[in-house]
């Protein structure tokens, strides 16, 4: 199947001062390679190789990263007589469709506009690019194409450390619990989708507000619930924490490496 990865955002919350910081986000390194690397991998891992990225905000960082991409960085190698014998790869085998899809455009503008290269497939695959997670991919997709739905979202259980507060009208506290006990599920960015989605989003609409909402109320949209590991990279300091277990070689997305 088709990868779709949004890879045009700008990241606001993502931007610093520090090296790096005008990078878009799916081009903030984690370990050697930048994000949208891990999440390319983790789907190649369940053979989905073939790629189309929506570039907008910082688009030529991304083409400029996979026209000098260096097998070498992330693969052993022996150096033979001066010529490099790769012992593995990690792209040869993939299909890149790099487009650019507008910088200020939404989500749903962006799929839209790269829909001529999912060439008629009926189900493809999205991802906002900044999200790692060690879920099952292949029942997420078998749950979907079992389903009559137009489109399936993972979710998951929200990670912020917030505590949701019980007041009585007397103002006395009856409780105090952390949000992620709660049964509440968030849009965990991992999309199964169908041609219909198109149907449903306007011109610069938006993948979730408007498709996903719309086949929600209409009762065909599949909820995937994932409560395992999933971490997101919205800021900087969610990126410097995956940084950093990377280093420590806790890398439960990096199913590739099992």
């Amino acid at each position: 199947m088709k990868v779709v990865l949004f890879c045009g955002g700008r990241g606001t919350r993502m931007r610093s001062s520090a090296p790096g910081g005008d990078l878009p986000k799916p081009m903030q390194p984690v370990g050697p390679r930048p994000l949208v690397w891990h999440v390319m991998r983790y789907y190649a891992h369940f053979g989905h190789k073939e790629f189309v990225l929506c570039l907008g905000y910082g688009a030529q960082h991304i083409k400029d990263f996979f026209l000098t991409y260096r097998e070498t960085v992330s693969n052993d190698f022996v150096l033979r007589a001066g010529r490099v014998e790769l012992l593995s790869t990690d792209i040869s085998d993939w299909t890149v469709s790099l487009v650019d899809t507008g910088v200020d455009s939404a989500i749903g503008e962006r799929l839209r506009r790269v829909r001529d290269h999912l060439g008629g497939d009926e189900m493809f695959l999205a991802n906002y690019a900044d999200v790692l997670t060690d879920a099952p991919l292949p029942e997420m997709i078998d749950r979907f194409a079992a389903s009559d739905a137009g489109a399936s979202m993972m979710v998951v259980p929200p990670t912020n450390t917030f505590h949701v507060v019980d007041v009585s009208e007397g103002s006395l506290v009856g409780g105090i619990t952390p949000v992620s006990r709660l049964p509440l599920w968030v849009n965990g960015g991992f999309f199964v989708l169908r041609q219909e989605v198109f149907d449903h989003i306007p011109e610069n609409g938006d993948l979730v507000a408007d498709a996903c909402a719309e086949l929600a109320k209409r009762g065909r949209l599949l909820a995937y619930r994932h409560r395992g590991y999933w971490r997101p990279s919205d800021t900087v300091n969610q990126r410097l924490e995956l940084d950093r277990s990377w280093a420590r070689g806790e890398r439960p997305w990096a199913l590739w490496e099992s």
